[in-house]
C-alpha cells in the first residue's frame, strides 16, 4: 500500500478490541460460508483453480473436474490435456492442470494419498504458496491461521491495523494481533466484506457498518 492509515498512538490493546469488533460487525453482517465437500485434498485442488479467477469460475472448474474424476488416484492419472480442458474456466489453465497432476501424484508417492496438515509440508507442494497453504489449513483442517489474498491484504492495511506492501507482509503482521479465535473465520469474513462492500473500485464508505473504526474512513 502507498499509504499508512494506522492510528499510530493506538495502543496494542484498542488495536485488539477494535479488530473484535469489526469481526463482531461482519459476523452479523455476513453468513460464514459452508462448504460442503471438506476434504482435504479436494479443497487443496480446489484453491489451486482459485488462483487469480473469480469463485464462480473456481466453483464450474472444480464442478466440472470432480464430475469425471472422483479421487486422487483417477485425477493422477488423467491425461493432462484431458484435465486443462476440464478446468479451462479458471484461467491459466495448463498451469492449474500441471499443478494439480503434480500434486496428486507427489501426494501418492509420498504422503500415502494424504494432504500434509501442517504450512511447512504443504509449501512444499508444487504449486502452493502461503495462501493456498493457509486455505488449507484453515477450510479443510479447521486449523487457525490467515489465508491473506488480495482482500484481506487490501482491506487490512485501509483498516489501519497493518501497513504492509505484500499479502506475506499482511499475513505476518496479522498473526501479530488478531486474536486466535479469529483467524479461522477471518478470510471469509473479509473476503465478502471485499465483494460486497469495500470493493476494490467502489468502495460504498458512506454506508459502511464500520466507517466509524476505519483508518482510512476517517482520513478522508
Amino acid at each position: 500500500m502507498d499509504r499508512d492509515y494506522r492510528d499510530l498512538s493506538e495502543t496494542k490493546k484498542n488495536l485488539t478490541e477494535r479488530i473484535r469488533k469489526i469481526m463482531d460487525i461482519l459476523s452479523d453482517l455476513f453468513t460464514l460460508r459452508v462448504f460442503e465437500d471438506r476434504d482435504p485434498y479436494r479443497v487443496l485442488i480446489r484453491t489451486i483453480l482459485s488462483q487469480r479467477t473469480r469463485d464462480e469460475n473456481t466453483d464450474k472448474s472444480s464442478a466440472i473436474l470432480f464430475s469425471k474424476y472422483k479421487n486422487i488416484e483417477e485425477i493422477a492419472d488423467a491425461p493432462i490435456e484431458d484435465i486443462e480442458e476440464l478446468v479451462k474456466s479458471a484461467g491459466f489453465y495448463r498451469v492449474k492442470a500441471r499443478r494439480i497432476s503434480e500434486v496428486s501424484n507427489l501426494l501418492i508417492d509420498q504422503y500415502n494419498k494424504t494432504v500434509p496438515d501442517s504450512l511447512n509440508e504443504l509449501l512444499e507442494l508444487p504449486g502452493v504458496g502461503r495462501k493456498t497453504a493457509n486455505c488449507v489449513l484453515v477450510y479443510g483442517f479447521q486449523k487457525p491461521a490467515i489465508p491473506v489474498d488480495t482482500h484481506v491484504h487490501r482491506i487490512s492495511n485501509l483498516w489501519g491495523i497493518v501497513n504492509t506492501k505484500t499479502p506475506e507482509e499482511s499475513e505476518e503482521e496479522l498473526e501479530k494481533i488478531v486474536p486466535k479465535d479469529l483467524w479461522i473465520d477471518l478470510n471469509d469474513l473479509m473476503v465478502q466484506f471485499g465483494q460486497n462492500i469495500c470493493k476494490p473500485n467502489n468502495m460504498q464508505c458512506e454506508s459502511c457498518p464500520i466507517s466509524d473504526l476505519c483508518c482510512y474512513f476517517k482520513s478522508l
